[in-house]
């Protein structure tokens, strides 16, 4: 999927969570919730990659280190180079 198919569809989804049918408006929450997941675990992965502290990539999303450190710590990264 090209860049600007995978925009285009992360807008449609957007969009459906203001729907007043509940049944599309949760499936469309359900499904930013899991690609907030995937996108934290990549920019997770590219800070380490890039040397940042546990301590600087809880700052930057809010957590305290323990919590990012607790939920990455011991990932393999398939760092791609």
């Amino acid at each position: 999927m090209g860049e600007a198919a995978a925009s285009s569809e992360v807008t449609q989804v957007a969009a459906a969570t203001s729907s007043q049918d509940p049944e599309v408006g949760l499936a469309a929450v359900a499904a930013l919730r899991g690609l907030v997941e995937v996108l934290e675990a990549l920019q997770v992965e590219n800070a380490r990659a890039k040397g940042w502290s546990w301590r600087q990539i809880a700052a930057r999303l809010g957590v305290t280190k323990q919590a990012v450190h607790h939920k990455y710590a011991g990932r393999r990264f398939g760092l791609r180079r």
